[in-house]
């Protein structure tokens, strides 16, 4: 059995993707749902030692994939309590850890993104990731719980309901509106296909030998400006133009004020404002895997979203 910490999140797909290595796949989360027909599930608080144990019991591989409110201070609380907590109960159970990242603990980065670009938050986010990648390097280092590090760049595609790409270009483009872009649309940045992260992950979790090491999830390294973004999902929902608005920064802090996230998301500004660039090579090269493209990626995600709506 392997276990999914964080169960129905943004990568729902990984669920999919364990049906070869695992005939039951427990979902753990507060409120879980069956992905596949064998699936087993459990509600579980990860912030409490005694659940999260139970959760991870007789795992022979666990996912810890779960995400918190986006505020600092719940952050800071909580990541550090349920990391050690999740690390606790796969050493009781005996079971890999793979741990599903993103890349705020690099801060703002001149060039490519790699496994070895050196930790530097630039954001109170950032920090806090850096500190719970931290333990899962020392836990590396003591070699005591084999452990992973599958880190991704920004979601965009199926199940990324409020990702930057798809909640102000993607929903907008469906319901008629025109899309919108947060920070320098000139600027390169790299989207992670979310069915490619699931596959990913999952195959990193079953592959004995990609243990004690960080692996940057396939993404495809011809990275898009945020205007050929829009343009390529406006031609593919067949708009005549391909006009769009940027909101800019001021905006978001003013909305902070009516909605926390908005304001959150102020620090990592520095994220759309100058290029955001994600290498997967060490990935593609020792599982021959290609990306998907970002046309690609667009074509099947708004196909899904047109058939949802219909």
């Amino acid at each position: 059995m392997q276990t999914i910490l964080g169960a129905n999140g943004i990568i729902g797909k990984l669920s999919k993707a364990l049906l070869p290595y695992a005939s039951v796949i427990r979902q753990v989360s507060r409120n879980p749902k069956k992905v596949n027909a064998t699936d087993e599930l459990m509600a579980a608080d990860l912030a409490d030692y005694k659940q999260t144990v139970k959760a991870v019991e007789g795992s022979s591989v666990t996912y810890l994939t779960a995400g918190l409110p986006y505020r600092t201070k719940i952050w800071q609380r909580q990541w550090p309590v349920i990391v050690q907590n999740v690390i606790n109960a796969c050493k009781i159970a005996g079971s890999k850890l793979v741990f599903f990242d993103n890349v705020y603990m690099y801060g703002k980065v001149n060039g490519w993104m790699t496994e070895e670009t050196p930790y530097r938050p630039a954001s109170k986010k950032g920090k806090v990731r850096t500190e719970i990648a931290q333990m899962l390097h020392d836990e590396m280092q003591r070699g005591a719980l084999p452990v992973l590090i599958a880190r991704s760049a920004d979601f965009y595609g199926p199940g990324a309901n409020n990702s930057i790409p798809n909640i102000p270009v993607l929903d907008n483009l469906a319901k008629g509106a025109k899309p919108q872009w947060i920070g320098n649309a000139a600027m390169r940045h790299s989207f992670t296909y979310t069915p490619d992260a699931g596959r990913a992950t999952a195959l990193l979790g079953n592959t004995p030998s990609a243990y004690n090491q960080v692996w940057h999830l396939p993404t495809d390294k011809n990275a898009l400006t945020g205007k050929e973004f829009i343009r390529t999902a406006c031609e593919i929902f067949e708009k005549g133009d391909a006009k769009y608005s940027v909101l800019p920064n001021w905006m978001l802090r003013l909305g902070g004020i009516f909605k926390q996230e908005l304001g959150e998301l102020v620090e990592m500004m520095y994220q759309y404002d100058y290029e955001y660039l994600f290498d997967s090579t060490k990935f593609e090269k020792a599982f021959h895997f290609k990306p998907t493209s970002y046309r690609s990626g667009l074509v099947e995600t708004i196909a899904i979203m047109k058939k949802q709506k219909g």
